[in-house]
């Protein structure tokens, strides 16, 4: 016979449980009072700059079949995607990238459009990855997608779009880095590699990992100039003139075509004239293979991450039945959120709540003026008062919860106006207030 659990052994086991249940799984939290505030506002400041480029909204589901992201279509590995069943027996998965369900979206209503469509949206992705230790495993992205579109003027478009968002989100100091999926495409085809070797090179690269890269090129026969490329590849970066010096190493004809796109682009953004906001970068690499052409990411100090990211993917919407060329953007808010707290920049509350507290006696003078307030525009709180609490915990109870004034009924004529901050307080008539 099994020995009587005691009371307190069993109250420990609830309190633990009860304990248990208020954290949240690794790589996800909860956002709350100021911080979700801010995020809906710069959510809703990037949203409103995508809709004055034209951009239309369109939402796709938080999982969907497995094949959607499988490792065809060149997005995350499958180890690193949050899988399970329905009950057919059906593969799913949290979406790990949304640019694919985008393409798909594009493939199956807009199959028989053949000029450009514009569609932007917003919601969360999923990455299962070990190497994300402490990190986020839930990003919320907002992003931005241009199909039916190969020119490098569509090009100039995004790019011009993904710096006019940063400065409108606070950003004064930020730098897109570009590069071109093509010119590392066309020297390694040129050099003879498999897909195994490629992409043990891409993460050599990734990596700067300078000895493994000229171990790999000290057993391929190719030509000294190739190697020279291959080995400077993370110092490629900078300005136009490493392009002239590149450009004297290699006749590589994709190589070369990409350089010259880039240097088109440049003289595109000269015109937006936002030119300074953009860097080259010939040895940019990125983890969605996907990508056919330009990609770049932005950076700033304050967050060692990107804080937006895209490219061009030509090929990904012929993958679910519509031949289409493509380029997108997504900004990865919280790394932007991340940025803008640390340099204190374009986070500040531009409406705050004001809170209507009453008697029991005047409750209807005072839901006929919160009626009053929120037909102007107000963001307005009703509280009715209770008699165990005093006015000073009201007030503090304001400062707290973001509330920037408290409009206190005693009586049925007139009201104390009392600000949050400063605790100054005036008195006013109820009927001045409705005028």
């Amino acid at each position: 016979m099994l020995p009587a659990k005691s009371p307190d052994f069993e109250r420990s086991m609830v309190i633990n449980m009860i304990n248990k249940l208020l954290h949240t799984p690794e790589g996800v939290r909860d956002i709350y009072n100021g911080e979700c505030e801010n995020k809906l506002h710069l959510q809703n400041q990037l949203h409103q700059v995508m809709k004055l480029h034209g951009f239309k909204d369109i939402q796709t589901p938080t999982f969907e079949f497995f094949d959607i992201f499988n490792k065809e279509r060149g997005t995350v590995a499958d180890k690193d995607m949050y899988k399970f069943f329905d009950k057919e027996g059906n593969t799913l998965v949290l979406r790990p990238d949304i640019t694919p369900s985008i393409a798909r979206c594009a493939a199956k209503y807009y199959k028989n459009e053949e000029l450009p469509i514009r569609l932007c949206y917003m919601g969360s992705t999923f990455i299962n990855n070990s190497s994300y230790q402490g990190k986020l495993k839930e990003f919320t992205q907002l992003g931005a997608e241009l199909i039916n579109d190969s020119s490098i003027d569509a090009d100039a478009q995004m790019l011009a779009l993904t710096i006019e968002c940063l400065l409108q989100a606070g950003l004064k100091e930020f730098q897109v880095e570009i590069g071109d999926a093509d010119f590392f495409r066309g020297l390694v085809e040129e050099a003879g590699f498999d897909e195994e070797e490629e992409n043990q090179f891409r993460i050599l690269i990734e990596n700067k990992n300078l000895f493994g890269v000229e171990e790999i090129i000290s057993n391929k026969e190719i030509s000294s100039d190739l190697k020279t490329i291959f080995l400077n590849l993370p110092e490629l970066f900078g300005s136009l003139d490493k392009f002239t010096y590149v450009k004297s190493l290699t006749q590589n004809e994709r190589a070369l075509q990409a350089i010259k796109r880039l240097e088109d682009l440049y003289s595109i953004l000269a015109i937006y004239k936002l030119e300074k906001y953009v860097s080259f970068d010939l040895g940019m690499l990125s983890k969605y293979n996907y990508y056919t052409g330009i990609i770049f990411r932005a950076y700033t100090y304050g967050t060692g991450e990107p804080i937006a990211a895209g490219g061009r993917y030509d090929n990904l919407v012929g993958q679910f039945g519509k031949q289409a060329p493509a380029i997108g953007l997504a900004f990865y808010v919280d790394q932007l959120m991340l940025a803008l707290s640390r340099q204190k920049k374009g986070l500040e509350k531009s409406i705050e709540n004001t809170l209507i507290l009453y008697k029991t006696i005047v409750r209807e003078h005072a839901i006929v003026l919160a009626s009053h307030f929120r037909n102007e525009g107000m963001n307005i709180e009703l509280l009715r008062e209770r008699t165990d609490y005093t006015l000073e915990d009201y007030i503090a109870y304001a400062k707290r919860n973001g509330i920037g004034g408290i409009l206190y009924f005693e009586t049925g004529s007139i009201i104390k106006v009392i600000n949050s901050y400063s605790g100054e307080i005036q008195e006013a008539k109820f009927e001045d207030f409705l005028k």
